[in-house]
C-alpha cells in the first residue's frame, strides 16, 4: 500500500508521500535513543505541564484534525471532531494521575522484616523507545492512548501509522513537538509495513504495541518473541450484545444502532453479534432493523451524515464477501446486502438472520455496518453463542437481573462486559481482549505499567 491520502468519499488520491530512506530511519532511531537518556529524569511535573499543553493545542485544532481524518478515512466529521476532545481528555487525565500510579509501592513491614531488609520499595521505571504500530480506524486515539502513558512514564515514542493516515499520522508528531516535548520524544516514521520488522528487531528499540488485524500481531509478537520484547496486542474483535427479557427493549435496540455503526462500523469494540432471547427476537428485531434502515448515508463532511465510506476499497469487498458468502448459505438479508451506485466506498447498514456456524461470517469479524442476529433460547445459549468465536474484546448485556448480570460478568470469554450499554474506551478503565484480540492492557493504571521496569530496590539494615 502507498503512503497516501486517498478519499474515500470519492476515490480520489489527495497527497502522497515518499517511504523513509535508510539514513532517516537511522537517524531517527538513534535520536530516540539519545532523547530517551534525559527524557526518563525529567520530573512528572515536567512531562505533565507537556502533556497538558499537547492537550490545549488539540483542542484549539479540533476542527482542522477533524476534516483531515475525514478525508483521510472517512468517518463521519462529528464522530473526528468527538475523537480529537476524547483525546485531548485522555492526555489530561494521564497528566494528573501518572506520578500517583507509578508512585513507588513498599511492601507491608513484616515482609520487608523477613526479608533481612531495612527498606524494601517496588519502582516503576521507564524502558525506552516504543514502537507503535497503529491502525487507520481511530488514526487520533489509538495512537494517543498509548502515548499519553508512554510519555508520562519518561518513554519515548516511534509512530509507524497505517499507510492511508499520513496526514494524521504526522500531524501527531507535529502537536507533540509544538507543545515542547524534546525533539525525539515522539517521532513518526513514514514507512511501509515491510519495513517495521526491522525496526522492531533494533535493540534500540525496548517494546512494541500494536492495534491492528490478527496477522499482523502474529508477525509483530513473533518477531518481539526471537528479540525477548514486551509486546501488548490489541486485535480484532467481534463482540456479541446480548438481550434478555428483562431488559428495556427500545432503549437496547436504539443503542445498539450505534454500537453496531459507530465509526462507520469499522470499530474493533463495535457490537457485532446480537444475541436476543427467543422471548423478545421478535420486537427487537423489528425495531433494530427499522433503526438501521433510518439512518443517514452520506458525505462524511456533512454535519448531518451517520453513516459514511468504508475506509478502503479492499475493506468494502472483504464485508461483500462475507455478506454474499452467508447469503448463499441461508442467511437471509433484512436490510440493506448491495453497495450503492456512485462514487466512493459505501456500503449500507446491513442486518443478517439465519446464521450458521459454517457460515464465515459466524467465525471473522465484519469490518463495517453488518449486523449479525442469533436466536438464544435461555441464558446458557445465550452464553455459548457468546463465546463461539475466536475473538475476546468486550461484550454488551442488556438485563435487569442482577443474577443474570453475575453470570454474564462470571461467563463471558471477554475483556470487558458492558451492561445496560454499550462498549466505550475511557481513560480510567483497562482495555484490551483475550483469546485471538490480543493480550496485555491499554489505559488506566494498567496501561501505563504495560511498558515500565517493575523494580525491586531492596536495603540492608
Amino acid at each position: 500500500m502507498p503512503i497516501a491520502t486517498v478519499n474515500p468519499a470519492n476515490g480520489e488520491t489527495l497527497k502522497t508521500y515518499e517511504p523513509m530512506d535508510e539514513d532517516e530511519l537511522e537517524r531517527r532511531l538513534e535520536l530516540a535513543e539519545a532523547t530517551f537518556r534525559t527524557y526518563r529524569t525529567t520530573s512528572f511535573a515536567d512531562r505533565a505541564r507537556l502533556l497538558n499543553k499537547a492537550a490545549d493545542l488539540l483542542d484549539e485544532d479540533q476542527r482542522e484534525i477533524g476534516r483531515i481524518m475525514t478525508t483521510e478515512m472517512g468517518k463521519p466529521v462529528r464522530q473526528a471532531r468527538a475523537e480529537a476532545a476524547k483525546c485531548a481528555k485522555a492526555m489530561r487525565w494521564y497528566a494528573e494521575r501518572a506520578e500517583g500510579l507509578l508512585a513507588d509501592e513498599e511492601p507491608p513491614e513484616s515482609d520487608v522484616t523477613d526479608s533481612g531488609a531495612s527498606r524494601v520499595r517496588v519502582r516503576y521505571r521507564p524502558l525506552g523507545p516504543v514502537l507503535a504500530v497503529m491502525p487507520w480506524n481511530f488514526p487520533l486515539w489509538q495512537v494517543v492512548r498509548f502515548a499519553a502513558p508512554a510519555l508520562m512514564a519518561g518513554n519515548v515514542g516511534l509512530l509507524k501509522h497505517a499507510s492511508n493516515v499520513p496526514q494524521t499520522a504526522l500531524y501527531l508528531e507535529d502537536l507533540f513537538d509544538r507543545a515542547g516535548f524534546p525533539e525525539g520524544c515522539f517521532q513518526t516514521l513514514l514507512i511501509g509495513s515491510a519495513a517495521v520488522d526491522d525496526v522492531l528487531r533494533d535493540e534500540r528499540v525496548k517494546a512494541a504495541t500494536l492495534t491492528g488485524s490478527e496477522p499482523a500481531g502474529r508477525a509483530v509478537a513473533s518477531s518481539a518473541g526471537e528479540m525477548i520484547k514486551k509486546t501488548v496486542l490489541e486485535l480484532g474483535g467481534s463482540d456479541p450484545y446480548v438481550v434478555m427479557p428483562s431488559a428495556d427493549l427500545d432503549r437496547a435496540a436504539e443503542v445498539a444502532v450505534t454500537a453496531r455503526v459507530q465509526n462507520n462500523g469499522q470499530s474493533c469494540i463495535a457490537a457485532k453479534r446480537f444475541i436476543v432471547h427467543t422471548d423478545v427476537y421478535d420486537a427487537f428485531a423489528e425495531k433494530f432493523i427499522a433503526g438501521m434502515e433510518a439512518l443517514r448515508i452520506g458525505d462524511p463532511l456533512a454535519e448531518d451524515t451517520e453513516i459514511g465510506p468504508l475506509a478502503s476499497e479492499q475493506g468494502r469487498k472483504d464485508l461483500e464477501e462475507l455478506v454474499d458468502d452467508a447469503r448463499r448459505s441461508g442467511a437471509e438479508v433484512r436490510c440493506g446486502g448491495q453497495r450503492p451506485d456512485g462514487p466512493g466506498w459505501y456500503y449500507p447498514p446491513t442486518v443478517l438472520t439465519g446464521i450458521t456456524r459454517e457460515m464465515r461470517i459466524h467465525r471473522e469479524e465484519a469490518f463495517g455496518p453488518v449486523a449479525t442476529l442469533y436466536r438464544a433460547g435461555d441464558l446458557d445459549e445465550a452464553v455459548l453463542i457468546a463465546n463461539d468465536s475466536p475473538f475476546g474484546l468486550s461484550s454488551n448485556v442488556w438485563t435487569r437481573d442482577e443474577n443474570e448480570v453475575e453470570r454474564f460478568a462470571r461467563d463471558l470469554e471477554a475483556g470487558a462486559v458492558f451492561v445496560n450499554g454499550m462498549t466505550a474506551s475511557h481513560p480510567a478503565f483497562p482495555f484490551g481482549g483475550v483469546k485471538r484480540s490480543g493480550y496485555g492492557r491499554e489505559l488506566s493504571g494498567h496501561g501505563i505499567r504495560e511498558f515500565c521496569n517493575i523494580t525491586t530496590v531492596w536495603q540492608g539494615a
